[in-house]
């Protein structure tokens, strides 16, 4: 049966956070997910890779046709979801279709900031653990390499990183609505990844009161915190220290909630109605959704600084085009080179039938030489052999066949057998 190349997911444009973070899979957690998406499909699906972001989570396969239909139930089943809830916000692209869709994403077209380039480097991280998982074949492999080229080349032939308006510098922005100057904040981050150094250097350009970065390890922490002149606190030491802070910038790869509604409220009351600022870019979320009925608490979620990261996409929109064009002729080259592949047992099946008659021919010949016949009469009995046995299945063919159908065989047969003075 013929293999498919699948692209199936939901992302910032089909799902809001509070569903993108129920599918969402930390990195220690996407091999058992995809040794349960083959174990559930068997041998239906060939290839697979997960990709799993704050924006997005996706599945890339190289299945059988049917597989498409049965993925979202699967994802959904997968996370405890029920199928009808989690069908809206999911899409699937199939073919030239998923082609394309994986060299959008790769390029940051299908980005919440669009052209940013830490995409290329998730799913580059997202490979390379499908490979350790032993789901890369040689289909999702070209299709992953091709993609990475398409991205590299996009990035250096149009604009479309530039100017970019990143999620860092929307959380900054949104900071600044609340208080204006922020010299005499005193900031907040929990977590120690890349979103949240990114965050830390906008944030010290700034010049805040004071920085200080909390994370589960420590040294991770110290680190980060030296960068910007900062000093570390204990994740434990959250409930009686959050009240210190204006502005909390939180990032990790916790499954629950760190700050819960709880305990924010407790810091409110110690602020004494003294604004707080919290920004929660984590997927799932880092700080309970409900904190933002608290007064004078301002939480935005990742989505919120996707709607201010929006506003500042103009300048690169005429990049979009120069940059859909090159992916457009990039998938068509890939599925010219799925199509050629797809030729090949064909093709290896036609050159051993020949080998075998071949063979065949080369064996009666060396028969007749053995017998003394003369070795003018093997060699035109060995091509008169090759030759029959060659025509013999095309010529079965035409007597066969219908009208339409010999019309169409004639039709082909100048070029499958082109004259002599044509070979070349």
């Amino acid at each position: 049966m013929s293999v498919n190349v699948l692209a199936l997911g939901l992302n910032h444009v089909s799902a809001p956070v509070s569903v993108r973070e129920r599918v969402s899979l930390p990195e220690v957690l996407v091999r058992p997910a995809l040794n349960a998406l083959r174990e559930a499909f068997g041998g239906a699906v060939k290839e697979a890779a997960i990709l799993s972001t704050c924006n997005r989570t996706e599945l890339y396969c190289a299945a059988e046709p049917q597989v498409a239909e049965r993925l979202p139930d699967w994802l959904a089943d997968y996370n405890k979801l029920d199928a009808g809830d989690l069908r809206p916000h999911v899409y699937v692209h199939d073919r030239g279709d998923a082609v394309r869709h994986a060299f959008r994403v790769a390029s940051g077209l299908d980005s919440m900031v669009l052209g940013e380039p830490q995409i290329l480097g998730q799913m580059k991280d997202a490979v390379r653990a499908a490979d350790e998982a032993g789901a890369l074949g040689t289909l999702l492999h070209q299709l992953f390499q091709r993609t990475f080229s398409v991205a590299k080349e996009v990035r250096s032939t149009t604009a479309i990183g530039t100017q970019s308006v990143s999620l860092a510098a929307a959380a900054v922005r949104l900071t600044e609505r609340v208080f204006g100057d922020l010299r005499s904040s005193k900031v907040l981050f929990i977590g120690a990844g890349e979103m949240i150094e990114l965050c830390a250097t906008h944030f010290a350009a700034r010049e805040p009161s004071s920085i200080v970065v909390a994370n589960r390890t420590i040294e991770r922490a110290d680190l980060l915190a030296k960068q910007f002149s900062g000093t570390t606190m204990r994740l434990a030491d959250l409930p009686e220290r959050l009240a210190e802070f204006d502005v909390v910038v939180s990032c990790t790869a916790s499954t629950l909630p760190i700050l819960g509604l709880g305990m924010v409220e407790r810091a409110t009351r110690q602020r004494k109605r003294k604004p707080i600022v919290m920004v929660d870019l984590a997927v799932p979320r880092d700080i309970e959704p409900e904190v933002a009925h608290l007064d004078d608490v301002y939480l935005y979620s990742v989505d919120d600084l996707g709607a201010v990261v929006q506003s500042g996409t103009e300048a690169r929109l005429a990049a979009v085009v120069q940059a859909e064009t090159i992916i457009d002729e990039r998938v068509l080259n890939f599925m010219h080179w799925m199509q050629v592949r797809a030729n090949v047992p064909i093709i290896r099946d036609l050159q051993q039938t020949a080998q075998a008659v071949q063979a065949q021919e080369l064996e009666r010949a060396r028969k007749m030489l053995a017998k003394g016949d003369s070795p003018e009469a093997v060699l035109e009995q060995l091509a008169h052999g090759l030759t029959q046995k060659f025509l013999h299945g095309t010529l079965a063919s035409l007597n066969q066949s219908e009208e339409a159908e010999r019309q169409q065989l004639l039709a082909w047969l100048p070029r499958i057998f082109p004259k002599g003075s044509d070979r070349r």
